[in-house]
């Protein structure tokens, strides 16, 4: 019996003992295609000699100096190559060990730049439904996702929410898609004065939905009006990029898409590409330099910020991102995955829509792709699939609740960016199988058709 307290209590998962590429092998000998990079995390792939050899060296010269007695050379390196391709006016960089630890620490950061020039009613955050930005306690309480949130409810701090940008679901027939995105952008201004703006500290944003809504862009012109209104307000806006930043989307940050950057930035998961535990607050010159007048110190920190060995991996991944033209090909690659997923899918009855940027992909299940209707949350459609393609070989990041928290079902594809166009080839047609396959046990009389329609909720 296992003395590690896995994820599901109930079993054990299989044990990994290898990595090469986009592959993994387990124990017994099966080899899977990591077609999500488990979270959205390893943007190399596995076993890439380059991080390994860069790590061991700096484990040799040095694996650890607290941050409250010295700084590396090698977290020097790194925060230059990351403000090197951040938007204007970021120019700091405040390591964590991972993306929970990087929002708690945007959220403190944000409260304390406003101790510091002198406005210290402002604490309130606003925050949007359907959003996913960390597992701790301030990271849960800014996240609108409904189950994780629910068992922890009584610990959270009070925080607004407004609707997200969804498009797909939510925008009116009578409207354009600017439309729709200035309607749901001005529900920010809204709350800003129902609370007061000499309330409001900050309003935090995923620049692209993550695991909770999968792979959602936010309609043309969205984000050019919430950044209006937080200057307006002097509210803070913080942008998420721990999943869809550090290129995943096709741009280093996410926010050069949008044509705005943040006041803060976190990043995290294709930071380091899962060789080691990191993450970061990219922080502008504005907010540090009222640090710099004020008190001087960030009343926070942990043990492990700016690890070196995880400073050193994260500089070889950036280091290989850039050197190699990864971006372009995650441009390239992710078109092709996008044609691939709409050749498979585009006319299946259970697949309601095909989105993504980049290599940030995913298609939600439906009851009925005419009238977008979700299956019933007790199929549990999105577990079924994850099993089906973990037979087949294929690791897939599927999520329920996608529309409200109960209804709604969607599968997350973030392969690495070194995958090739026969691997995506691999990925689409293992995908295809499994959803099939889920589909069939569900709804053994009615899956498989362009032309039927399942349980609808």
């Amino acid at each position: 019996m296992s003395h590690v307290f896995h994820r599901d209590s109930r079993g054990s998962p299989p044990v990994a003992v290898g990595g090469l590429g986009i592959y993994l092998v387990d124990s017994q000998g099966r080899s899977y295609i990591d077609a999500s990079g488990g979270a959205a995390v390893s943007c190399l792939g596995h076993g890439h000699p380059e991080v390994l050899s860069a790590m061991a060296a700096q484990a040799e010269q040095l694996a650890f100096a607290h941050s409250s007695f010295f700084t590396t050379e090698v977290a020097e390196r790194l925060a230059d190559a990351i403000i090197e391709q951040a938007p204007a006016g970021l120019d700091k960089v405040y390591y964590v060990s991972g993306g929970s630890e990087a929002v708690e620490a945007a959220l403190k950061m944000t409260r304390q730049y406003f101790i510091e020039i002198g406005r210290p009613s402002k604490h309130r955050f606003i925050s949007r439904l359907q959003s996913y930005h960390g597992n701790t306690l301030g990271a849960l309480a800014v996240g609108g996702n409904v189950q994780r949130r629910k068992p922890y409810q009584p610990m959270l701090m009070e925080v607004s929410f407004i609707d997200p940008c969804f498009a797909y679901h939510f925008k009116r027939d009578d409207e354009s898609e600017f439309e729709y995105g200035q309607r749901m952008a001005d529900q920010l201004e809204t709350e800003i004065l129902r609370l007061g703006a000499d309330n409001v500290a900050g309003f935090i944003a995923e620049t692209v939905g993550g695991a909770t809504l999968g792979a959602v862009a936010a309609v043309p012109g969205y984000f050019k009006r919430i950044r209006e209104i937080c200057d307006r307000h002097e509210v803070l806006l913080i942008l998420d990029e721990v999943m869809c930043g550090m290129g995943r989307t096709g741009t280093m940050f996410a926010c050069a898409q949008e044509g705005i950057t943040g006041d803060l930035i976190t990043v995290a998961k294709g930071l380091g590409g899962g060789y080691q535990p990191i993450g970061a607050v990219v922080v502008s010159g504005r907010i540090h330099e009222a640090f710099v007048r004020g008190s001087g110190a960030f009343m926070h920190g942990h043990t492990y910020l700016a690890h070196a060995v995880a400073c050193s991996a994260a500089l070889a991944v950036q280091t290989i991102i850039k050197e190699q033209h990864l971006l372009e090909r995650v441009n390239e690659t992710g078109r092709y995955l996008a044609a691939q997923l709409e050749q498979r899918f585009g006319g299946h009855a259970q697949i309601g829509d095909i989105r993504g940027r980049g290599l940030f992909r995913a298609v939600e299940l439906v009851a009925d792709r005419r009238t977008k209707a979700a299956l019933d949350p007790a199929l549990k459609l999105h577990s079924r699939v994850k099993a089906e393609a973990m037979r087949r070989g294929l690791c897939v990041y599927p999520t329920g609740g996608t529309i409200d928290g109960v209804r709604g079902d969607h599968v997350l594809l973030a392969p690495p960016y070194i995958t090739s166009v026969a691997e995506i080839d691999m990925i689409v047609e293992r995908l295809g199988e499994a959803v099939d396959a889920a589909l069939a046990a569900a709804l053994p009389t009615r899956a498989g058709s362009a032309d039927r329609t399942a349980t609808v909720t």
